[in-house]
């Protein structure tokens, strides 16, 4: 038997735990052949395929990014993708295909399961917002990264009496932007489930100074918008888009920096962490986590369980249909909210 394994999207800490973990149990464990899918869903478009052996996967554990390249190609929006993809498969000699990525590759793969394509899912993220699974590996790192940054703001801001806005990644999600606010000792953390008016922030910044503490952190998502018409959407003539129709987006975190400047007159200043959070070694946490779901991945394609995907329930390791994971976002909900506003300041 021979299978293919891609990776879709934004390339994620873990990745390569994964790509490592789907090799050496299909080869050490079932005695078969493993294909490389260069550049996510392009490589079979393009003809992007090579071998993957026990010695190409030596030493990536530890190492960010993927060693196979990502697209955010959409095969679906491709002339004649759905061909394609099929033709490449028996081109190739592929019995199957493992897909790694997040919501728009995974969605990309549902349609392809239904219309027959032998193939099962692992999901990734840093976002943390993949439907179906508790965490997606990926979202530590981004997280230990966001947290240790704040932790250094918190220095500067202390020492300069200056207000710190920190812009993470988050597009409709908000869980880095929730966690890493709590674990970072932030004085507010605006997320995009959660919409504020400006004079809420204002407030907060005002109170702590009320009560002598001369600095402020607020944690904002990339995706959170205020009630009171704090950002601006771009006229669609002027947003760029991916090829799944996402706007870029970023710049919430300049535009907060300034109004709160402007409204309190206390210095302010921004720190936007990027793609920062997705780069670098990843946490042991997704390390682990990624070896199991390349792991129970390859298991799944030996019961042929074509058209689900692997996921984290708990402590297991469970698989579950791709149209679960791809109906709807998973996002921060009231509880957990009510919880991060009992720290807000």
């Amino acid at each position: 038997m021979r299978i293919g394994v891609l990776t879709g999207g934004g390339d994620c800490p873990g990745l390569n735990a994964v790509i490592r973990a789907v090799v050496q149990r299909a080869v050490r464990g079932y005695r078969w052949e493993v294909a490389g899918v260069r550049h996510g869903w392009r490589g079979l478009l393009v003809d992007e395929v090579e071998p993957l052996d026990l010695s190409k996967i030596s030493g990536i554990l530890p190492r960010g990014g993927t060693i196979l390249g990502t697209s955010r190609t959409n095969p679906l929006k491709e002339p004649d993708g759905t061909a394609r993809i099929h033709a490449a498969m028996g081109t190739h000699g592929l019995d199957a295909l493992i897909v790694i990525g997040g919501e728009d590759t995974l969605g990309a793969a549902n349609e392809l399961a239904q219309g027959g394509l032998p193939l099962v899912g692992v999901p990734k993220t840093i976002d943390n917002d993949v439907n179906g699974t508790d965490v997606t590996f990926g979202f530590d790192t981004a997280l230990s990264i966001a947290t240790e940054a704040i932790d250094r703001l918190h220095t500067t801001a202390e020492s300069h009496d200056r207000v710190m806005v920190v812009e993470v990644m988050g597009r409709h999600a908000g869980w880095i932007a929730l966690h890493s606010g709590i674990a970072g000792g932030a004085d507010m953390m605006i997320l995009p489930e959660f919409p504020i008016p400006l004079r809420e922030v204002c407030d907060v910044v005002r109170r702590r100074h009320e009560r002598g503490k001369s600095f402020s952190i607020i944690v904002v998502a990339e995706g959170a918008q205020l009630t009171d018409g704090a950002v601006e959407p771009k006229r669609p003539e002027e947003a760029k888009r991916d090829a799944f129709g996402h706007v870029r987006l970023g710049g919430i975190g300049a535009w907060l920096a300034e109004r709160i400047e402007d409204e309190t007159g206390f210095e302010t200043r921004y720190t936007i962490l990027g793609h920062i959070q997705r780069g670098g070694t990843p946490t042991a946490f997704d390390r682990v986590l990624g070896s199991r779901f390349g792991v129970a991945a390859v298991d799944l394609v030996a019961r042929k369980g074509f058209g689900r995907m692997v996921a984290l329930r708990g402590t297991k390791i469970v698989d579950v249909p791709l149209e679960e994971a791809v109906g709807s976002l998973k996002t921060v909900g009231p509880e957990l909210y009510e919880t991060a506003r009992v720290f807000f300041s």
